[in-house]
């Protein structure tokens, strides 16, 4: 199951014990209410703001973490598409003999990045994709490093080119990495278990009132559940 099929199904999963547990909460709150109609509500508020504000805070942090590494990996798409441009401009330094078959390799070697990352989410097929990257990267430093030293070559080929070449390679590993940093599962644990338990003190909030307010309980689920 891939991440965006399991976090519907988280999400879905989570609207539904919300319902449940603000109908729990409106009566333990009714019951309450007939035993003790005047303390019954006596200290819940700041329970209650305490609760709400701490599960704001949480979802703020992650919403913010999100963003965070959402940034960091679109500037190293930039990185790496000039780290690209830079090795194959510095294929001029080359014997023209040598060239045909590395820019070739090249053009493999971007059409294999690009088709890493439009496989996902389908994790499996990138991971196959990114092994063939991998084996380009090889085969593009084997024939840069020959090249390189061959006759007809610049006096700097080798060192313009195989640093440039280095930096592309690294850039890859440095994406790859990227792409699996997640927050922790604790977090998304805590997440869920503060809006349950919002739920169930949302519910005996409302169990003053003798008709249920589907329009605020389907709405207070729905919106939660959705920005978990």
């Amino acid at each position: 199951m891939n991440q965006i099929a399991a976090a519907i199904l988280v999400a879905l999963g989570l609207f539904g014990g919300m319902l449940i547990l603000v109908e729990v909460g409106r009566r333990i709150g009714a019951r309450r209410i007939a035993e003790d109609a005047l303390g019954a509500r006596l200290g819940t508020g700041a329970i209650e703001g305490a609760v709400f504000a701490l599960l704001g805070l949480l979802i703020a942090f992650t919403f913010s973490g999100a963003a965070s590494r959402f940034d960091q990996r679109r500037d190293l798409i930039i990185e790496e598409a000039n780290d690209i441009g830079t090795a194959y401009l510095r294929l001029d330094l080359l014997p023209a003999a040598a060239q045909p078959t590395l820019r070739q390799a090249f053009r493999e070697y971007v059409d294999s990045r690009l088709q890493a990352y439009r496989r996902l989410p389908d994790v499996a097929a990138a991971k196959t994709e990114l092994v063939k990257s991998v084996a380009l990267q090889q085969r593009i430093w084997t024939e840069a490093v020959t090249a390189s030293q061959a006759g007809g070559a610049a006096p700097d080929a080798a060192k313009l080119l195989l640093p440039a070449l280095n930096a592309m390679i690294d850039i890859s590993s440095t994406r790859t990495l990227k792409a699996q940093l997640h927050p922790p599962a604790i977090i998304f644990g805590m997440l869920c278990a503060f809006a349950l338990g919002s739920a169930l003190l949302a519910g005996y909030g409302m169990a003053g009132g003798r008709k249920r307010s589907w329009l605020h309980v389907i709405g207070f689920a729905a919106i939660l559940a959705i920005s978990v």
